[in-house]
């Protein structure tokens, strides 16, 4: 009798420690603002623990396919989640948020939505992006070129040559600690225009005020759809950070860091 108490407590004592455990969150850079947030929010809820991990998605889906800790996964595109669940290894993927490519644009270099495609072909412009298959949206960005073609014969093999990849790779040069990698690389003259997230604009905007956002123009415009799995190995609390990304709550702290927000209830008329 005693011993069967005693493993009783045993076990009791184990599934307090792994309650008591941080969710391992993994999501991409690009979500760092918004999900730092909901992560606070989500701990301040339920009083569990969030530890998160942020980076170029390929990058971060290739280490968690060769077997790195993970329990909650949030790309920047629906492809890397979705493959880690045909591998057998997560659930469904949800699309929990939307985001869209912006032209960012330094403070002297004159462009408009009309014009911006001629300037991204300029010789004397440095076009940046990020790297394509590490990070999304590198290939968001190439996506981009893809419909150039359509506007202006020869311009996606123009822009594929001359778009330098500064950004998303395990080689890239990072910027510094806390502060937002393409608004460093234009204001250190890396690029004079950079491919990038709309969603860069609001911390773009407190720490490089002097920088342009610059919408694309429809006939170029690329969209960006979120996905999110939980891994099969996720523990009980996994799954509730990724109901609260997806719940009304986590959806709204998306949205004020402006995410589209697929999950908000519709407005009343």
């Amino acid at each position: 009798m005693r011993r069967l108490a005693l493993a009783g407590l045993v076990c009791l004592m184990a599934g307090t420690v792994a309650a008591q455990e941080p969710v391992l969150l993994h999501a991409a850079g690009s979500l760092r603002g918004a999900l730092t947030e909901v992560a606070q929010a989500f701990e301040a809820q339920t009083k569990l623990a969030v530890k998160p991990v942020y980076g170029a998605s390929g990058l971060l889906h290739d280490r968690i396919a060769k077997g790195e800790a993970a329990e909650v996964f949030a790309s920047a595109n629906m492809e890397h989640p979705q493959a880690l669940a045909q591998a057998g290894a997560a659930g469904p993927v949800v699309l929990f948020a939307r985001n869209e490519l912006c032209a960012f644009v330094r403070p002297d270099l004159a462009v408009t939505s009309e014009t911006l495609l001629d300037r991204l072909l300029d010789a004397k412009v440095k076009l940046g992006t990020s790297t394509p298959r590490a990070d999304p949206s590198g290939d968001y960005a190439f996506a981009v070129f893809a419909r150039a073609e359509a506007v202006k014969a020869g311009a996606r093999a123009a822009l594929e040559a001359k778009a330098l990849q500064l950004t998303g790779s395990a080689t890239s040069v990072p910027a510094p600690a806390g502060v937002n990698v393409y608004g460093h690389k234009i204001a250190s003259g890396e690029a004079d225009i950079f491919l990038a997230y709309c969603t860069n604009a609001q911390p773009l905007a407190q720490e490089q005020p002097g920088i342009r956002l610059v919408r694309l123009p429809p006939a170029l415009a690329v969209g960006a759809d979120y996905g999110l799995t939980v891994l099969n190995t996720a523990s009980p609390n996994g799954y509730r950070l990724a109901m609260f990304i997806l719940s009304p709550a986590g959806q709204t702290i998306l949205a004020k860091h402006g995410f589209s927000a697929p999950g908000l209830p519709r407005a009343e008329p």
